[in-house]
């Protein structure tokens, strides 16, 4: 009945019918956690007797007739965001692992659901690096090749899933955290809009969010719609959908001009297999009607994009909350990022944020105007192999850095736009690791992307796609 590959869906229909229990599904994940994260370090934390009484407090609303949506699925939760009474690391040397004061609001929303918090993800220090390894928890491993990385920041989310040691995994997303590890180990990566789901604080002048990685895109629509709502106590919220994201799933989807892109604005060479996934892509959805057309958009200015990569993010690993005293304590490169945010003034970092904005407004007009959804590579390289993009910005914290800059050239901007934006699994390079191709939304429009990328699903199957680490026979 349990298997490594079940949906969330699926499992939540299990339990809510009693075919499982909800003790049962915990000890069987707890069980593959031993057996398959040595090889891939995707959980980094685990209390099992918290997971074991959050399960049988799921059998008991299971049994008394309270239960909720999600009672006893278990998600683990990305090493970035705090939970109460779960040692906040950010995945940092130079934070001491004592317990959270408080949840982070997305935490609360997953409880709401009746989730059973599963452990905790690797994630590169702070989140700036788009693999997930750290001097504190070490390299997390990609399920489909050992040798290759699951991506970052969100890499130990991607990888547990895709090793089957969760149907999904609680995930965030500044500049392609969510879709660059998916696009690596073979899953639906949905980045909501900016606003849609609530935080505490969204970081990197509003380009954070957080989200999920699933293995379809009705899971993907299921866990926004537990994420995503109005939050009286924020500065804003994204506008209410028309109806629940899980309805959008199947609902018919007229006909739509897609743009295609293939040089992303970073202007870095792009791998051919990331080519291929993009026209993959463009293909199943001529198929279905939609047209298909080349397309030069405008996706900020160069200096804007250097000025995101550098003072944005450089000016936020600062202000991240730890002893500074402790900063030699960090990463090479999270150190230069550190000292890089001290050499800018105030005025420099206001001038940047205004022209990020007014740059937006011309990035954002274009859906609707010249296109519908934008079709691109999910990123310029193919995955990296372990410690390759780790070594390269210890090594070079001031140099190009250009492993790292190919991942991230198709998506970042996504995030300075606040756009929504998916990565679905829909190619396999030579060598057999997944490669995604990206569809990023209007403004707000999570329904169109969820309907478009449900609609090509069946075509691909990538649910029926399995890691080879992550085979074995069903319990």
């Amino acid at each position: 009945m349990l298997h490594p590959f079940l949906t969330v869906t699926d499992l939540a229909e299990l339990l809510r019918t009693r075919q499982v229990s909800a003790i049962e599904t915990a000890q069987f994940y707890l069980d593959r956690v031993d057996a398959v994260n040595p090889l891939v370090n995707a959980i980094v934390w685990m209390d099992r007797d918290d997971v074991l009484r959050r399960a049988r407090e799921a059998d008991r609303r299971l049994a008394d007739g309270t239960a909720r949506p999600f009672e006893g699925v278990p998600l683990p939760i990305k090493d970035l965001t705090p939970v109460e009474g779960q040692p906040y690391t950010a995945s940092s040397l130079a934070i001491d692992p004592d317990p959270a004061p408080a949840n982070e609001v997305t935490v609360d929303l997953i409880e709401d659901a009746g989730f059973v918090l599963f452990g905790r993800t690797n994630s590169p220090e702070f989140g700036p690096l788009t693999v997930s390894e750290n001097r504190r928890w070490g390299k997390t491993r990609n399920p489909w090749n050992l040798d290759h990385t699951s991506g970052g920041s969100s890499g130990g989310a991607t990888a547990a899933v895709a090793a089957g040691l969760a149907p999904a995994a609680h995930a965030s997303d500044g500049g392609g955290s969510i879709r660059v590890p998916s696009s690596a180990t073979g899953l639906v990566g949905l980045k909501p809009s900016r606003g849609r789901v609530p935080n505490d604080v969204r970081g990197w002048e509003q380009s954070t969010t957080e989200g999920a990685v699933t293995r379809t895109v009705v899971d993907a629509a299921a866990m926004l719609d537990v994420l995503s709502g109005f939050d009286p106590l924020a500065w804003y919220s994204a506008p209410t959908p028309a109806r629940p994201y899980r309805e959008e799933v199947g609902a018919p989807q007229p006909r739509l001009r897609i743009g295609l892109l293939l040089t992303p604005p970073t202007g870095l060479e792009v791998d051919p297999e990331c080519v291929t996934a993009a026209r993959v892509l463009a293909d199943a959805l001529a198929h279905l009607g939609h047209d298909i057309v080349p397309v030069s958009p405008f996706l900020y200015s160069p200096a804007s994009l250097r000025g995101f990569a550098d003072l944005v993010i450089s000016a936020s690993v600062w202000g991240t909350p730890f002893d500074h005293a402790r900063a030699d304590d960090l990463d090479p490169y999270i150190r230069y990022r550190f000292d890089r945010a001290t050499s800018f003034h105030a005025g420099q970092y206001v001038a940047l944020a205004n022209q990020l904005q007014w740059e937006t407004r011309q990035v954002v007009g274009q859906w609707g105007s010249d296109f519908d959804l934008l079709l691109t590579p999910t990123t310029a390289t193919t995955t990296p192999r372990v410690g390759e993009v780790y070594d390269e910005a210890n090594d070079h914290p001031d140099g190009p850095r250009l492993t790292e800059g190919r991942t991230i050239s198709f998506t970042s901007w996504v995030n300075i736009a606040g756009l929504p934006a998916v990565s679905l699994p829909v190619h396999r390079t030579a060598d057999g690791l997944p490669q995604g191709a990206q569809l990023v939304g209007a403004p707000f429009d999570e329904a169109t992307l969820i309907r478009v990328a449900a609609e090509v699903e069946p075509a691909f199957d990538w649910a029926g796609q399995h890691a080879p680490l992550a085979a074995a026979p069903a319990v």
